[in-house]
């Protein structure tokens, strides 16, 4: 069983760019999911709120934990493992168990094999994880080989003789077992550690714990039969084109990658899958990398690939803003796949939807990745707030969703026609004079009044009004704080506004027509 320590850390710390001294906590659900050494010097653990660690270690930098960025960190690991033995199975990201026996054989004892193991990963550099503190348990089973592992000392390794594990998992508290559920019985019941519960009958076990109970004495008796299921190395889907010298020009860069578009499209298409989701990373001769995820309504084609490319590199808006030096490297990755049963066309060919697909593809194409916007709906109070324009093929990215409850937001039906900037109206009693709304939530005199204008001498009898709802929003932020008033009003034409007043002044946010 090798063994990386804090492995989510040093993936984390590696995508982050942070030094080693740094103390870093990864949260997951407002918990602290893992942490370094430096936090938990200070006091961090696995299981604390955010909050407290931050009370306790004040300079504690933290990130969200990413599962995804903690396997794909990983799989240069497994790749080295395999380049010089066969028969690996990863357990979890920086976990992997193999069978013993066939490397010792081949390097001349099990304490070699070991040794060989984490030369091999120590040899690893940039721009993978370089691996310094890794361990290696060797025993009968992957269990016992796992608690030997974390168990090694500054040695390393830890090698149970064949037939030792019952006695090596003996001393060991019932904690190890992983069972959250079933540790605090066996506890009360006065089983404290492996070595307890492994002398009770297995018959007995299972008659009071069931099947987990069962299993559990197993593994406190060293009898893990499970069989080490040696991975399939997934296909390379990747494709990568170095340029020697780097280019410094981004139509020699888009010209260069288009054979090496074509080359990953027809790779997904061999393994019968398609890309739907791409991730284009790009070096400079720096060693700097500018890396983003693209998305597609269908799914990308050779070309559809290569404006990738080169919109990245052009940058522009919320893209990234590519980099000054000549290009060294370019490296296409599929981040999400799908079957290629799913898009293929009907039996009398494509329909509209391809064609309308088609159209706009091909103006992005021309006049670039924020030229062609769709509409989507999001989340607020405010009509204009719920519109959002995101670019052709692209999902809605930092954007109030619109399933949440929002209180005070106007409700149906909505209004057909709002307004991209509010506009001036002019709301007014009988008299003439501007109606103002009191701290009581008032109104100074009926709504008699109305110009579309702004202009006083353009206002007409109103036929009807509703209000006045207040709207209070992030009254905590003095710099984006907002108080309005919303109200509903039918002017004698029979058109319906949505109005709202701010301090003094009237606005029409949007009309239904």
């Amino acid at each position: 069983m090798l063994w990386c320590p804090d492995w989510p850390v040093l993936a984390a710390r590696q995508a982050l760019d942070l030094p080693e001294e740094a103390p870093l906590a990864l949260i997951d659900k407002g918990m602290v999911y893992a942490c370094s050494a430096a936090a938990r010097a200070d006091g961090v653990k696995r299981g604390l709120r955010l909050r407290e660690a931050q009370a306790r270690c004040p300079q504690l930098e933290t990130a969200p934990y990413d599962p995804v960025l903690d396997a794909r960190a990983f799989e240069p690991v497994l790749e080295a493992i395999e380049q010089i033995t066969p028969g690996v199975q990863p357990v979890r990201p920086g976990t992997c168990v193999l069978r013993a026996r066939g490397p010792a054989r081949y390097y001349g004892g099990e304490e070699a094999a070991a040794a060989e193991l984490l030369r091999c990963l120590e040899g690893l550099g940039a721009p993978h994880i370089r691996i310094g503190d890794a361990r290696v348990g060797i025993a009968d089973g992957p269990y016992a080989a796992e608690q030997a592992a974390r168990s090694t000392g500054s040695s390393r390794v830890r090698i149970i003789p064949a037939g030792g594990s019952p006695a090596f998992l003996a001393p060991l508290p019932v904690a190890q077992l992983g069972l959250t559920d079933l540790t605090p019985l066996l506890r009360r019941l006065g089983l404290h550690t492996l070595g307890d519960l492994a002398a009770l009958a297995r018959t007995d076990v299972r008659e009071r714990f069931g099947e987990r109970g069962e299993h559990a004495h197993d593994l406190a008796s060293g009898r893990d039969g499970a069989a080490v299921v040696p991975r399939t190395p997934p296909e390379q889907l990747e494709r990568e084109i170095a340029f020697e010298p780097p280019l410094d020009r981004v139509d020699q860069v888009t010209f260069a990658v288009r054979a090496t578009a074509e080359q990953f499209v027809a790779g997904l298409t061999k393994a019968g899958l398609v890309c739907t989701s791409l991730r284009v990373e790009v070096t400079d001769d720096d060693g700097r990398a500018s890396e983003r995820t693209w998305l597609h309504p269908r799914l990308f084609s050779a070309p559809d690939v290569v404006d990738r490319v080169r919109w990245q590199l052009q940058g522009s808006g919320a893209i990234d803003p590519g980099l000054a030096s000549p290009i060294a490297r370019v490296l296409l990755a599929p981040e999400a796949v799908d079957d290629i049963g799913h898009h293929e066309d009907g039996l009398w060919g494509g329909g509209a939807d391809e064609r309308i697909h088609h159209g706009l593809t091909r103006v992005q194409s021309m006049l670039g990745h924020d030229a062609v916007l769709t509409a989507a709906i999001g989340g607020g109070r405010a009509p204009a707030e719920r519109q959002v324009l995101v670019p052709w093929g692209d999902r809605p990215v930092g954007v109030a969703r619109s399933d949440r409850p929002w209180p005070g937001s106007l409700p149906a039906p909505a209004p057909s026609t709002v307004f991209e900037v509010p506009r001036p109206v002019a709301v007014l009693t009988e008299d003439g004079e501007p109606v103002q709304v009191t701290g009581r939530g008032e109104v100074t005199a009926p709504i008699a009044l109305f110009s579309a204008t702004g202009a006083e001498r353009d206002a007409r009898p109103v036929d009807s009004w509703a209000g006045p709802w207040p709207v209070r929003e992030r009254w905590w932020d003095a710099a984006r704080s907002s108080a309005v008033n919303r109200f509903q009003l039918v002017d004698a034409a029979g058109t319906a506004w949505l109005l709202i007043l701010t301090g003094s002044a009237w606005f029409a946010e949007a009309r239904y027509d």
